[in-house]
């Protein structure tokens, strides 16, 4: 059948895509005629077939299924590049660029080579004008920035591409669609916003990328952030959205760059207030939540990767990363936000908190591993807050108290280790209290640490609820996993 004729059925239809991507290909010139015929056949035959975004995605996986994809992957793949940066028609443009986010989701390289080729620019132009064919394509696109930029450091030359019309205008999506946080435009307009974030808090620290080895950051201006001081009070839906997805979110890089994007707004004057005080108040019980959720380096170490030869090796200690992560976060939301005036919120509970994490393994609690430098040093520093701090009278009542809690607590713990083996720390955060700052010294926070704060895709966050290891996900998993979530309000209410 012609690539110009129209197929009696819809079952005649998939048939003949399944011959074009099964057509022998032995030269190049015959693999590209191959491709165009299968573009023109269904764009010939969409207003019948193609009339939802799953039979866009069904065309391309029967395309990434086919031998002529699998055996020719790399000159198929740069042909859709070339196909996506030159065709002017919007549903070639989705086909294209619908194979190459779902080939590049399972390899690295695709997002490479689309960044070497000048796809990222591409991407906002596209975002920018509102393309689209009915179909998700503008959905889509939003989703290949996104996936192609939290995989790699964008050079400086593409960030200098996004202008604050372009940042403004995903801004406007959220409020647009407010009255509905399931809106599957949320979650990508978010996520795009975050990574950008990320890319210029990465390249002001970290300047120079593989592409362009001499690419300067001087005089890149974070747009997401700016955008937010000038006109945070029009753009409030997308704090609330960003509270909703830290708290239902399970992925580690997720979670990460969601915290960058707090510590960024909490560090800078005319942004740190920009949430309600009620939405701080959620932040803070979330972040306390997570930080207590998180599992003994030891045992967020557990989980092991194959090297390809068979054997294993010791995954990195996710744990800590994460952990130190939210403490950073946690400093200046507290120290520069609503919350330090009063009255302050949680108080006790959050020096509970800060004393759990900096005394684990302390003289109270010899069973257990002792905290690592960084997170005494970064509880130091949150707990040297003027409204944290020990008052005076709990400086005099405090010394007596701390004494016979820490004998009490010492043989407890001592008897406990010997009938049950020792249960480890979730039972002692449930029973610790909290004195006083741990003796540290102080020191600046480092921005570069912040910055190298990553994760691969798809990790989850370690969890004492879970197993206590962390796996991937698929992106299909997280998206359903963000589909049947609870209501916020309903887990938050508990």
């Amino acid at each position: 059948m012609d690539a110009d004729e129209t197929a009696e059925n819809e079952e005649e239809f998939w048939d003949e895509i399944d011959d074009i991507t099964s057509t022998p290909c032995r030269t190049f010139e015959r693999i590209d005629d191959t491709l165009r015929t299968w573009i023109d056949y269904i764009n010939t035959n969409r207003e019948l077939y193609v009339i939802a975004e799953q039979d866009v995605l069904r065309c391309i996986y029967v395309l990434a299924a086919s031998d002529l994809y699998t055996k020719n992957e790399d000159y198929v793949r740069r042909q859709l590049v070339h196909a996506l940066l030159q065709e002017d028609d919007p549903f070639t443009v989705h086909l294209a660029s619908a194979l190459l986010l779902h080939d590049g989701r399972k390899n690295d390289k695709t997002f490479e080579l689309m960044s070497n080729e000048g796809v990222f620019s591409c991407l906002v132009k596209h975002v920018k004008e509102g393309f689209d064919d009915g179909l998700g394509l503008h959905r889509q696109l939003l989703e290949s920035l996104y996936e192609m930029s939290r995989i790699q450091q964008i050079s400086s030359q593409d960030l200098m591409s996004i202008d604050d019309d372009f940042v403004l205008f995903l801004f406007r999506i959220i409020e647009t669609h407010a009255s509905d946080a399931s809106d599957p435009y949320h979650h990508p307009v978010i996520r795009v916003l975050l990574v950008l974030n990320e890319q210029y808090l990465l390249a002001s620290h970290f300047p120079t990328s593989p592409q362009y080895p001499a690419s300067p950051s001087a005089g890149l201006t974070n747009r997401v952030i700016k955008a937010i001081s000038q006109h945070g009070s029009s753009y409030k839906t997308f704090g609330e959205n960003l509270i909703l997805l830290l708290n239902r979110e399970a992925e580690t890089a997720t979670q990460l760059l969601i915290l960058k994007f707090l510590y960024l707004l909490f560090t800078t004057p005319t942004t740190a207030e920009y949430f309600y005080t009620n939405d701080l108040h959620v932040l803070v019980d979330i972040i306390m939540r997570n930080l207590l959720d998180l599992p003994p380096p030891s045992v967020s170490a557990i989980s092991a990767s194959s090297n390809g030869n068979g054997d294993s090796k010791p995954a990195p200690d996710r744990t800590a990363n994460l952990r130190h992560t939210y403490l950073r976060v946690l400093h200046p939301l507290v120290a520069n936000t609503q919350l330090r005036h009063p009255p302050h919120y949680k108080r006790d509970d959050l020096r509970n908190m800060l004393n759990i994490l900096a005394d684990a393994g302390g003289a109270g609690n010899r069973h257990f591993e002792r905290p690592d430098d960084t997170t005494v040093r970064l509880v130091g520093r949150c707990i040297g807050v003027d409204w944290l701090k020990d008052t005076e009278e709990e400086k005099q009542n405090g010394e007596v108290e701390k004494a016979n809690e820490a004998a009490e607590e010492q043989e407890a713990a001592e008897a406990q280790e010997q009938e049950q083996g020792g249960r480890g720390h979730a039972t002692y955060a449930k029973k610790s209290i909290g004195l006083g700052p741990p003796e540290t010294s102080h020191s600046n926070v480092s921005m570069g640490d912040l910055a190298q704060a990553r994760e691969k895709p798809g990790v989850r966050a370690p969890s004492r609820k879970r197993d206590g290891e962390s796996r991937v996900v698929s992106a299909e998993e997280r998206q359903e996993e963000e589909e049947d979530s609870d209501p916020f309000h309903d887990e938050m209410d508990g």
